[in-house]
This record gives C-alpha cells, structure tokens and sequence, in this order.
C-alpha cells in the first residue's frame, strides 16, 4: 500500500461490544414512555411485545444498505395505539431508552491503548459505523466511552442513510479526514460489511477475531488478521516500516 496516513475502525464488536438483552428492550421502552411524560400511553410491555414481533427484524435485514429510520419507526409504533408523539416527546424517549442500553456497551479492555498507541504514531484515526440509534446520541456515547477525544472523525449510518458496504459511509469518513482510501487501513468484524466494503475503495483491511470471528461467505479474506486488538499495532508497525 502507499504510505499509511489513516486507520479507520468499525465499532461495534470491534472497539466495544454490545450484549443485547431482551430485558433491556422491554427496559427501554419503559423508560423511553415514561420520559414522554404522557399519561395517555400504551403498557410498555405491550407496546414492546409488538416492537419485539414486527419491528425488531427490520433493524438487521441482512444485505440492505439503506439505514432505516428509527426515530420515525418509533413514531409508528406508538401511533398504532393512537398516540401521536411531538418532536419533543419523541427525543425524550429516545435518549431514555438509548440510556437503558448503556449496561450492553462494553468497551474492549484495550481499546484505548491501541488508539493511543496509533496516535503517538502520527496516524488520524476514524470510525465507520452501521448504527440505526440518532447521530446525537452515538456521538454522546463516544464521548462517555472516551473514544471521542481519540478520533479524529466518526460517521454513523444514521446520520447519512447508506450502511456499509455502501462506499457513501466509507467515503464520508475519508472525506472528513482528508485522506485517500489507499493511505488507510480498515479493522472490522465483519467480512461483507466491513471487509468487502473498504477493500471496494482500495483500502488495506484487517479482520478484527478478539470478540467474534465471522466467517460468513458473503465477504471477502482480509489482507490481515487481528486476534487481539495489539495485533493492529503489529499490523500497523510492519506497514510504517518500524523495526
């Protein structure tokens, strides 16, 4: 590759993990009503009950690149039960509900170390990532995990519409930090979405194993792999020429 500039990251399962919990769904939509301030709602668990049947499936339809629109999925939902929320009604239960998941985001142990280890090294360092919750509240998120103050820039298929593999996401990301697709290295889990998807734009990809190794015959083979977060570091080294 040509002299490496960037490193870009997927986020889920591969700068944290997330560990859904069906508790924390009907959790969230407790909470997420009772923050309306409404006295006219549906039972949370009812109305979770149908998201969990009709609308829970719709968030991860395999192969779909268009990002669905959660705030507006929500809006559905409880206008089912005759309930039309405002904008302001809709934010508050949204962050309240998003905040109820908190306990299924765990960091990676190494997370940080690494993305300070590829900064002392000059290198920008991004994140691309496929997440249907609203801009605002990711970025709030990558602020309280730190990874905000690491990167130096991060998109999130909500705020852009297109999910990876889309080049649009892998684009926006590159655009943000002025730096041509074969100056960067990817790290993802995923072997179609992020794997296929950067090395589409001439990006040099690693397979990130240490929280699942996807194997799925829709993607492609990395050019590397990473058991463990330090071996990006490893990677990286080699790439820069470091004795």
């Amino acid at each position: 590759m040509e002299r490496l500039e960037a490193v870009l990251f997927d986020w889920g399962d591969t700068l944290f993990h997330f560990a859904y919990d069906d508790e924390l769904l009907e959790a969230g939509w407790e909470a997420g009503l009772r923050a309306t301030g409404r006295s006219d709602l549906p039972p949370h668990a009812e109305t979770a009950a149908l998201f969990r049947e009709r609308y829970l499936p719709l968030l991860w339809i395999p192969g779909s690149v268009e990002e669905i629109e959660y705030p507006e999925l929500i809006r559905e939902l409880v206008a089912g039960f005759g309930i039309e929320l405002t904008d302001e009604e809709l934010d508050r239960f949204l962050e309240a509900e998003h905040d109820t998941w908190a306990p299924a985001r765990q960091m990676g142990a190494q997370t940080h170390a690494l993305l300070d280890s590829l900064r002392d090294r000059g290198l920008k360092l991004g994140l691309v990532s496929n997440a249907f919750d609203p801009g605002w509240l990711l970025h709030r998120d990558l602020e309280q995990m730190g990874l905000a103050e690491r990167l130096d820039a991060a998109v999130f298929s909500s705020e852009i519409g297109r999910r990876k593999p889309d080049p649009a996401i892998f684009l926006r990301a590159l655009e943000l930090l002025g730096i041509e697709a074969e100056r960067a290295l990817f790290v993802g889990d995923n072997r179609h979405a992020d794997i296929y998807g950067a090395n589409e734009l001439g990006m040099t990809t690693v397979q990130a194993l240490w929280f699942r190794a996807d194997a799925s015959d829709r993607g492609i083979d990395p050019d590397y792999e990473a058991v463990t977060p330090m071996d990006v570091l490893n990677v990286v080294r080699r790439l820069l020429g470091e004795s």
